[in-house]
């Protein structure tokens, strides 16, 4: 069931806000996620702040994690063995508010008025409530919150309470370690959610307050990573706190006071977190043990460092602010006539911004530091569906994300020969470096992001112009992979190269023969290694590279004149589509083995290499391809909507590219998944950014030029976003039948006149500008595909109330009962 989009009187269409007018019970997790607010490194849930009111409140700082000894039911020589989970830090937003003895909350209190919102254009989250206290009194509260960027530890929160008759107020302020206090492990029912461990994870190390300040460090059991903790409180009143209370799992600081008729009270947080430097982690994943002196050296450092960190809110604020002011003007995209999209994708940007902006050199979590999902792992979608927004909006903090990567180096290199391969074999799922995936077949298996590390940063390289980049990072990455490839597949009695055993993108079909996305991006890794200069790489060495690129075996089926997902692929049997969609997501519903052995979809895989490695394929091979993959396409993974709506764009099917789009652009906003409660999906929101600039706009890199060849969808007035790219800062304007390319002048960047290519048409682009004029795209006929193919002529279309699968509401085709005929034609109606 949609939310945001379902109930505009509820969560009213405001350019730069995301708000909520009307409180309604049910929703509190997934609005929490909703109304995050962070930095990259530090994130808070956006949880109302009386514990009442929250349903899975959390704070979170990205890498900080526990650890854990992985228990296989059946284990097996080079199974990962230490798994690893981002901790819910200490958590400061907590207040309980009693007015005359009546301690407020949403589910118990009378509400006159609501409102709450989180604003991209500076940061803040606000949520002011208007009550009818049992006594007699109106009182309204307003709650602000945000977190700092030049201090990246920091938090500021702010109270302020108004009433319409003298009152009594208890404000009791309090910090929880909310990651040892009792809850139910939901992943054992859904992989996609973040468990729980069994013992205590954060030990006391040193505690104490004192008038209404805070100084608090613990110590995870066994990772040992320490986190300190300065927490100070300032009021409008002379009052001085009622009590200051210590403890290992709550801390409170407690005010009682009057606060007369007609007076603003104002109470300031100012939050500093601070980690201390871990202990080394040895090969096996655990940290090495320090001595005593050490330990308590290193205690009284982090807790100095939490107090020196500590930030007025005022100052807190004015970062903020000055963050997003300038984040804006490089990376905002705007949709001219469009003010729902234009709403949600720069929430979309606005998570980006939350999940990158001072993360330093450390890798993305799949949720970012809105949530505990997916434990807090990188996987590769940061490089496939971050990187390019942080490469043309952010490339400093594009080239942190690739020396994280580059840091896991030495792990990668003993992980490679712990499989028998040559090289760098990168962890599927890490936090510190070692592989953290305890199923191989969807983990381990998934080579290819050796590839999207490679393929990363080449594109890093080529669209930033960082002359120093190679020499410190580019080469060892690419150089790293490409001996991993070479030494995972091999030279087959055909004469081409063959890479066995892995598992692609589409994790419905898994440990394949020649997956096509994996060999063609591994191609592109050998390709681009083979081509560099390097004391380090041999002739011989560099001559089997360039063979095994050349010589890479890409399964395709004559008959039905498409790339084949892998070399059994188009033998499997079709997929019921008649499921009931009850059953989806297929992964919670069915054993892995029933999956495998059908011709379905989880997501975008030779469709994506397709996107990825543009120029490797004709019109005519893309075209055909996305109409036989997108119908078997269920679109279980938040990674593929945006996918399959790129390649629609480029092959001229606009109606479903805007179908896809927005399916992506509303999978957090509408809680369409069903788990948004567990944070943002951070590479879905990176995949609205190519959507935009890839997709509609049809921007291509890595070529000779930066090329483009816009789509603009009907009933848009524009599209117009920037992009950094060498040393100059791009501005792209497009409307119906005509796009529009100018440098953006002073601005820092003076790069100097900029080709590119827009529809194979060459121009230069200075400040000036140049309008290049766009002839109208025709809609191409669909393919024709054999019998065979397990859909056919009659369309069979699904009233929305009675779907049941997640193609609901689309034409849909099934072959007859003993129809033989030949050359049926797929359709891409929407009904």
């Amino acid at each position: 069931m949609a939310l945001i989009s379902s109930d505009r009187l509820r969560f009213s269409c405001d350019p730069w806000k995301l708000v909520e007018n009307v409180h309604v019970p049910g929703d509190a997790g997934t609005l929490e996620t909703l109304f995050t607010v962070g930095n990259g490194h530090l994130g808070i849930r956006g949880a109302h702040s009386a514990p009442a009111d929250a349903e899975l409140a959390g704070t979170f700082i990205n890498g900080f994690h526990e650890i854990w000894d992985i228990k296989h039911a059946e284990n097996a020589y080079g199974f990962a063995r230490t798994g690893q989970r981002i901790v819910y830090i200490p958590d400061a937003n907590n207040f309980t508010l009693s007015i005359d003895g009546e301690q407020l909350a949403l589910a118990e209190s009378t509400v006159l008025d609501y409102r709450r919102s989180v604003d991209f254009a500076t940061g803040a989250y606000e949520c002011a409530v208007t009550w009818a206290c049992r006594s007699g009194a109106t009182v309204t509260t307003v709650e602000r919150r945000a977190v700092g960027f030049e201090d990246r530890g920091a938090l500021g929160i702010e109270l302020t309470l108004t009433a319409d008759r003298a009152i009594s107020a208890d404000i009791t302020s309090a910090v929880i370690n909310r990651q040892d206090q009792p809850v139910e492990d939901h992943s054992a029912h859904d992989p996609r959610r973040s468990g729980r461990h069994a013992g205590r994870v954060l030990l006391q190390v040193n505690l104490h307050g004192a008038d209404g300040s805070l100084r608090l460090v613990w110590e995870t059991a066994a990772s040992k990573q320490r986190i300190g903790m300065a927490v100070d409180h300032w009021i409008s009143s002379d009052h001085q706190p009622f009590e200051t209370v210590v403890s290992d799992d709550e801390s409170t600081v407690r005010y009682v006071l009057p606060v007369n008729e007609g007076e603003s009270f104002r109470l300031e947080k100012s939050v500093s977190y601070v980690v201390g430097d871990a202990a080394i982690p040895d090969a096996s994943g655990l940290p090495a043990r320090i001595s005593a002196d050490a330990a308590e050296a290193a205690d009284k450092d982090t807790a100095a460092s939490a107090e020196a960190a500590v930030v007025p809110v005022p100052e807190i604020f004015a970062q903020s602010a000055a963050h997003y002011s300038q984040y804006w003007a490089t990376a905002d995209i705007v949709i001219g006539g469009q003010p729902e999209l234009q709403q949600a994708v720069r929430w979309s940007l606005f998570q980006l911004a939350q999940a990158t902006s001072r993360a330093g050199i450390a890798g993305i979590p799949a949720k970012g530091v809105s949530g505990s999902g997916y434990e807090g792992h990188y996987f590769w979608d940061q490089e496939i569906y971050l990187l390019p927004y942080l490469t043309y909006t952010n490339p400093a903090g594009a080239r942190k994300v690739l020396e994280s990567r580059h840091a896991m180096l030495p792990d990668a290199r003993v992980r490679a020969k712990e499989l028998s391969v040559d090289g760098a074999l990168f962890p599927w799922r890490t936090i510190n470096g070692l592989e953290a995936s305890a199923y191989y077949a969807a983990g381990t298996a998934q080579f290819h992001i050796a590839a999207a590390i490679a393929f990363a940063a080449w594109r890093y390289e080529w669209a930033s112009g960082d002359a120093s980049f190679r020499a410190e990072l580019g080469a060892d990455l690419l150089i790293e992979t490409a001996r991993m490839w070479a030494s995972l597949g091999f030279f087959g009695k055909d004469g081409l190269f063959h890479i066995h055993g892995v598992t692609g993108p589409d994790e419905y079909t898994a440990v394949v023969n020649d997956n096509l996305y994996t060999n063609v991006m591994a191609r592109f890794n050998l390709r681009t290694a083979a081509a560099l200069e390097h004391p380090d790489v041999p002739e011989t060495e560099r001559m089997v590279w360039q063979q095994a690129a050349e010589r890479m075996s890409l399964p395709y089926d004559p008959d039905m004149e498409i790339y084949s997902q892998d070399n059994d692929f188009m033998t499997l049997e079709p997929w019921d589509w008649s499921t009931p969609r009850s059953k989806y997501p297929l992964l919670l519903n069915f054993h892995p083995l029933v999956i495998y052995r059908h011709q379905v979809l989880k997501q975008a895989d030779t469709v994506l290499a397709m996107f990825l490695q543009w120029q490797d394929f004709t019109a005519k091979e893309k075209q055909r391809a996305f109409d036989f993959y997108d119908p078997i396409t269920t679109g279980d993974s938040t990674l593929s909507a945006c996918v399959q709506g790129i390649i629609a764009a480029e092959v001229g099917y606009s109606d479903v590219a805007l179908k896809h789009f927005t399916e992506a652009l509303f999978i957090d906003l509408d809680n369409t998944h069903n788990n948004t409660m567990d944070g943002v999906h951070i590479a879905s929101t990176g995949g609205i950014w190519s959507s935009l600039v890839s997709g509609f706009a049809g921007m291509r890199d890595q070529g000779e030029l930066l090329h483009f060849d816009p789509r603009l969808p009907d009933g848009w007035d524009s599209l117009s976003f920037r992009l950094r790219i060498r040393g100059r800062l791009l501005a792209v304007d497009l409307a119906p039948g005509v796009v529009s390319l100018s440098l953006v002048a002073g601005t820092g960047f003076d790069g100097g006149p900029l080709d590119v290519s827009v529809r194979d048409q060459s121009v230069v682009v200075t400040p000036a500008g140049v309008t290049v004029p766009l002839d109208a795209i025709a809609v191409p006929q669909p393919s024709v595909f054999p019998s065979v193919f397990p859909t056919a002529e009659i369309p069979i279309v699904v009233p929305r109330s009675e779907a049941q699968g997640p193609l609901a509401g689309r034409s849909r085709q099934k072959r007859p009962p003993g129809d033989a005929s030949h050359g049926s034609r797929m359709s891409l109606s929407n009904s």
